[in-house]
């Protein structure tokens, strides 16, 4: 299964709360914090919310 790198590139002032709860549910607090995570649905579906507030790095683990 592969993993995601994301990295939040924009900042949370003056988001909707909802935003901001997806970003924290995430593991990203402030710009350039970097979390992995597995390619799930469930990832996709919250990084489909905020897609412009972070950058996504796909990896194939070996």
């Amino acid at each position: 299964m592969s993993t995601l790198k994301i990295t939040q590139v924009r900042s949370l002032n003056s988001r909707p709360e909802r935003q901001r709860r997806t970003m924290k549910a995430l593991g990203l607090r402030r710009p350039h914090d970097t979390v992995e995570h597995q390619d799930t649905p469930q990832i996709r579906g919250m990084l489909a919310k905020v897609n412009h507030l972070v950058s996504i790095e796909e990896s194939e683990e070996a």
